[in-house]
């Protein structure tokens, strides 16, 4: 594959998107929960809602502990459920 061909696949794939969100369980093995909280207006009531999304997030060295803001990205199918990877630990919880 020439460089001109690597560059065209690179630009057609797009960037992988990325979260940030608070590990709520760490009890599996190289796997944390990680809760992203969303908050709308609703569009008939005009009441704030929130929404939480939980994933499973792939953490290689086991360093995320419970109630650490982290940063995710969005990788290839790791496992059933697992579509994410820990990007960096962005604070640690001071418990």
């Amino acid at each position: 594959m020439s460089a001109k061909q690597a560059e065209q696949k690179e630009s057609t794939r797009g960037r992988a998107k990325f979260r940030e969100g608070v590990v709520v369980s760490n009890k599996t093995e190289k796997t944390i929960i990680v809760a992203i909280e969303q908050r709308y207006k609703h569009p008939q009531y005009g009441k704030y809602v929130s929404k939480t999304n939980r994933y499973a997030v792939h953490d290689a060295k086991d360093e995320a502990r419970e109630g650490d803001i982290v940063r995710i990205t969005e990788t290839r199918p790791i496992s059933k459920t697992k579509r994410w990877r820990l990007s960096e630990i962005v604070s640690r919880s001071e418990a």
